[in-house]
């Protein structure tokens, strides 16, 4: 598209005022006719033209200058932050205001793009949120319906629906509870309490603890190589706990039968990589970046094989704890074969695996 100048604007005007002068001269020639008129005619209108041009353009300049002005000094005071506000001159103003113009027009397409991303998110996990608590509600209102429909007066029958609308109000209970450890995550208002301690022997807690729901699936808990001497690290205790807790679930949860789950542990210098191996079903390659979300629901054959159960918030919980403590989680996963989880952790001192 074709950018009128000042100079061009103005030299249009001065053709156009220039073209009138010449009109009258020459109509005045052909009424008068003498050397003497088209001469005056010739040079005048050259004089005119060069003048008008040159009167237009300060006109023009100053006029369109002072309004782009303006606008140019409302976009940079913006950018610039208070107090820092700089003069501006008309040196190629014109250009800057543009491309200012386009910085502001590709910063506001980001942005929006980036609320519509979270608009996205946010209905996801607000679906989410009340799947995972339509579940146990609806579960609970059923066993309470079957009991004020007669069933409360069977002795057997009243105990078992109680119990199964405890397990369900204990599952509502585990998410609020997980909510709420996220969300003081997020706001800083939870706290590490470091120290000093074995990860091996911690990891042997949390294997002893977990053994029997393991076994239930024939799965082995066992460490990837005898380690003899303690693997010092320094932090959080019993966020660790949940950590290697929460992972050693997830792997029994998405394992297979009579499958297998191993602890290793790996010198980084300043670091102790831990890894949780299991020989699962496996994640697609697709879901690696989200398998973190809070409540994320993948491959519908991941959710079959896990069936029902947990609050769906523990690999979230898992990398707030792990970023709490500066370190990083990452995942990798092939299908049907099984999946690893590696985090960080600060080495502490006196330490050989």
């Amino acid at each position: 598209m074709q950018t009128y100048t000042p100079l061009r604007l103005s030299l249009f005007a001065a053709s156009l005022v220039t073209a009138a002068f010449v009109a009258v001269f020459v109509f005045s020639g052909l009424l008068f006719y003498d050397s003497l008129s088209w001469t005056l005619l010739a040079f005048g209108g050259v004089g005119l033209f060069v003048f008008t041009a040159f009167l237009f353009k300060l006109l023009l300049e100053k006029f369109l200058y002072e309004k782009i002005r303006l606008i140019y000094k409302t976009i940079h005071d913006l950018k610039v932050p208070k107090g820092q506000q700089t003069g501006i001159s008309n040196e190629d103003i014109l250009n800057r205001a543009n491309q200012d113009v386009l910085d502001w027009a590709r910063d506001r397409k980001k942005e929006i793009d980036d609320l519509r991303r979270l608009e996205a998110y946010r209905r996801e996990y607000l679906g989410n949120v009340s799947h995972e608590l339509k579940t146990p509600i609806f579960n609970i209102q059923g066993y309470v319906l079957t009991l004020l429909d007669g069933a409360l007066d069977d002795p057997e029958i009243n105990r078992k629906y109680l119990l199964r609308a405890e397990e369900s109000i204990n599952r509502m209970i585990s998410i609020v509870e997980d909510l709420e450890v996220i969300s003081r995550f997020e706001s800083g208002e939870l706290k590490l309490r470091m120290s000093y301690f074995d990860i091996v022997a911690l990891s042997r807690e949390v294997m002893e603890f977990i053994e029997i729901e393991a076994g239930k699936k024939g799965i082995r808990l066992y460490f990837g190589h005898a380690y003899d001497s303690p693997v010092m690290v320094h932090a959080d205790r019993e966020r660790i706990r949940q950590v290697l807790t929460n992972l050693v679930v997830n792997s029994i949860k998405y394992g297979i039968e009579n499958g297998r789950t191993k602890f290793s542990f790996f010198d980084m210098d300043e670091h102790i990589l831990i890894e949780v191996t299991d020989s699962g079903i496996g994640i697609p390659r697709e879901e690696l970046p989200r398998v973190f979300e809070r409540f994320y629901r993948g491959d519908k054959s991941r959710s079959r094989t896990a069936g029902e159960g947990g609050s769906g918030l523990g690999l979230a919980i898992v990398k707030h704890i792990i970023e709490a403590h500066a370190q990083t989680i990452n995942v990798r996963s092939t299908p049907g074969v099984g999946t690893t989880f590696a985090f960080t952790l600060k080495k502490g001192s006196r330490t050989t695996v």
